[in-house]
């Protein structure tokens, strides 16, 4: 008994001492940003925000502009009843287990979010027609140029396979949302953070170098007026 106490002993401990190096890391890395000497635009060029929950963060973009139509992409008709007010869209990557079933944050398990963390799940893209109110809480302003944002766009539509988007058949957490299959899989050091902070790293937005938490996404960003 004293044996196997003192393995599960370290064990714990070696647990405590991994997952307490994984967050400084993240938190060290956010002190030597991704593109910190890029130049920012005087005027934002593109109307787009990253959206946080504190937990998961969305890229933000408007439905139509001179890049893309996003309803060409993903069409009303694989959503519910998209707002007729609707004039922007958020787009996240994430663990197809955890999306599909855990709607809201009472759906939560701890196997699920182990099962996250530890990997093995294909990935989906998660799409939301918004309105403009509903960027009133957890929004940072993302100025962009056009350029950048046709960066943000290529890497939205490479990571649907083959640049296509397959809706989920049924899968909704209301009327205004859709899943979409999408490439990679989720895992420990491939989350939905770090998803998002590599398309605005790609795109020369001033980021962390490595985004596994939401905070991470947004540390550089400003909090977008309400």
């Amino acid at each position: 008994m004293k044996r196997w106490l003192r393995r599960f002993a370290f064990t714990l401990l070696g647990f405590m001492v991994a997952a307490a190096l994984y967050v400084a890391v993240a938190c060290a890395l956010m002190l030597w940003p991704a593109n910190a000497r890029a130049p920012s635009a005087p005027t934002a060029e593109v109307e787009a925000w990253v959206l946080s929950n504190g937990v998961h963060t969305d890229l933000v973009f408007p439905i139509h502009s001179a890049a893309i139509d996003w309803r060409q992409l993903f069409p009303f008709a694989h959503f519910k009843a998209v707002p007729p007010d609707a004039e922007f869209i958020a787009i996240g990557w994430g663990d197809r287990e955890f999306y599909l079933n855990t709607p809201t944050w009472g759906d939560l398990t701890a196997s699920r979010a182990f099962g996250a963390m530890l990997g093995g799940n294909r990935a989906l893209l998660h799409v939301t027609y918004l309105r403009r109110a509903q960027l009133r809480h957890g929004a940072y302003d993302l100025p962009l140029s056009r350029a950048q944002y046709a960066q943000l766009v290529d890497y939205v539509q490479a990571s649907l396979p083959s640049g296509r988007a397959v809706p989920i058949a049924g899968a909704h957490y209301s009327n205004d949302d859709a899943f979409y299959e999408a490439e990679g899989g989720y895992h420990l050091f491939e989350t939905c953070n770090t998803w998002t902070g590599r398309g605005l790293r790609g795109a020369g937005v001033t980021v962390s170098r490595w985004t596994p938490f939401d905070f991470n996404v947004v540390w550089h960003l400003q909090p977008a007026a309400p």
